[in-house]
């Protein structure tokens, strides 16, 4: 396979194909299915690696007439070979037209047959016919001005066309050399000398899952202003139904923390972290195979030799994006300087690095997180708790009134129940404190934790305990109660005997 790919590149494909229902010879024994070299269908760019975009413009109509308004625009924006054209043929027109001017003044002056008479003052000297015309506009239109041919006072028409000479051949040649100028200082040549990767990368930086591709500035003179934007380019559908062909998405590339600026001396690795805010956030390495998309990368500044805006583009599709790699360096410190190595800007190599996409990661980490024990365990104590107050309600409400006198205050139990959830919860979150906390907790004297470890012993009891160890007040309770169950009739005695065994 890998020979094949070397042998005829990575425009083609090896596709297997197997001879069973396809009219194909059978293979003999021990062969396996047959392999096919088909060319890879390629992928449609929206802007190509040299910042083209490939777009055309059609049935436009009568908006054509719109590019005559702005015709140096217009011009500027031709190709070199018809601004060459364009530029030859205005001036050869131009000079034909004069010299033929300079030809009739001469041919209705009659200088052409009496330009040999000696007391005749011709318009123009020395001019006999059109190539002597020609030559005579050629000479006042670039300042030659040899001194054989020149124009006498005996001719106002001749200095009247002198003076329009003058002024068209100057439109003429602002326009014309303007234009070749401006075409010939376009800091499109500029954008030559800025690189990108030729791939873009995604692995791990800094603990998270970032994006990253790099450009570089192969010129001494530095680029002022530097600027970098990224767009992502994605077909998709609305919920409304309505399909957007090349939908434009805003990648961050640091324009919060203003690492979107650039200090464009040596190369720079653009990260784009892929977070929940991010296009990306659910882009996983095996969701990438099938997905469709491309990033335009848009680098702006201004060149600093010429003080013009410059701007280099690129992109990179699916395929051209490498999941778990990371760019190799190319700066070394050498004797008093820095040194770029610019073989290795466009290699990778790989690094471990998740396969999930980030939402599949927290997900991950959401469900292996202990946090969420707490909240469950707290939650069942409260349900538990709640179950208790409400069974003892039920209790205390069956039990005849006599017997509620007797036992004594109602919301006894109800308020103990409530110490030992308030007990059991607050020990749960002394656990959830840092040490020191849990060391400053549990001094003793603390009037809470009496209170607590109180209603703890209490509740801990078994309620078989002898009326001996009880506090004198409450025995008296509890021995007036034995005697007035004693009075009670032998039902409500059995009754009551069945409620507390």
């Amino acid at each position: 396979m890998s020979a094949i790919r070397r042998k005829f590149g990575d425009d083609y494909q090896v596709v297997t194909t197997s001879s069973s229902g396809s009219g194909l010879q059978p293979h003999g024994p021990g062969q396996g299915p047959q392999q096919q070299l088909v060319p890879k269908k390629k992928r449609q760019r929206f802007v190509d690696k040299n910042g083209r975009c490939n777009v055309q413009h059609g049935n436009l109509g009568s908006e054509t007439s719109r590019y005559l308004s702005d015709l140096f625009t217009t011009l500027v924006d031709l190709k070199w070979r018809w601004n060459l054209f364009i530029f030859i043929l205005t001036y050869t027109v131009a000079w034909l037209f004069m010299a033929s001017m300079w030809w009739v003044i001469a041919y209705t002056r009659g200088d052409l047959n009496k330009a040999h008479v000696g007391n005749y003052t011709p318009c123009v000297a020395n001019v006999y016919n059109f190539p002597s015309a020609f030559l005579f506009f050629i000479e006042t239109e670039a300042t030659i001005g040899y001194g054989y041919r020149y124009i006498t006072d005996k001719c106002p028409e001749g200095i009247i066309l002198f003076l329009f000479q003058s002024i068209l051949g100057s439109i003429v040649d602002a326009f014309l050399i303007g234009c070749m100028f401006i075409k010939m200082s376009q800091p499109k040549k500029r954008a030559e000398t800025l690189m990108f990767s030729e791939h873009a990368v995604i692995s791990m930086r800094d603990g998270k899952l970032t994006l990253m591709f790099r450009v570089g500035n192969l010129r001494n003179s530095h680029m002022v202003s530097a600027q970098i934007r990224c767009k992502l380019l994605k077909s998709r559908q609305t919920p409304e139904g309505e399909f957007l062909p090349l939908d434009q998405l805003e990648l961050d590339v640091g324009f919060s923390t203003g690492a979107d600026q650039l200090f464009l001396v040596s190369p720079l690795t653009i990260c784009h972290v892929i977070d929940a805010k991010s296009p990306f956030y659910d882009l996983s390495q095996r969701s990438m195979q099938s997905e469709q998309f491309e990033i335009v990368v848009i680098l702006e500044g201004i060149v600093e030799t010429t003080g013009m805006t410059c701007q280099a583009r690129t992109s990179y599709t699916e395929d051209e994006v490498l999941w778990g790699h990371r760019f190799f360096p190319v700066i070394s410190l050498e004797e008093g300087f820095f040194k770029v190595d610019y073989s290795q800007f466009h290699a990778t190599f790989e690094v471990p690095t998740p396969p999930y996409s980030v939402k599949e990661q927290e997900e991950m980490l959401l469900m292996s997180s202990p946090l969420i024990a707490p909240a469950i365990t707290n939650s069942k104590e409260r349900h538990n708790s709640v179950e208790c107050l409400d069974g003892l309600d039920d209790i205390s409400t069956k039990l005849p009134s006599k017997l509620q006198k007797i036992t004594g205050r109602e919301d006894f139990p109800k308020k103990l129940l409530r110490m030992s959830s308030t007990t059991s919860e607050k020990a749960y979150s002394l656990g959830d404190l840092p040490m020191k906390l849990q060391r400053i907790s549990s001094v003793p004297g603390n009037s809470e934790e009496k209170l607590v470890s109180k209603t703890t012993k209490m509740l801990s009891d078994p309620m078989s305990q002898s009326v001996a160890d009880l506090p004198p007040k409450l025995q008296k309770m509890a021995g007036g109660a034995a005697r007035m169950e004693g009075n009670l009739p032998a039902k409500l005695r059995k009754m009551n005997s069945d409620r507390f065994t």
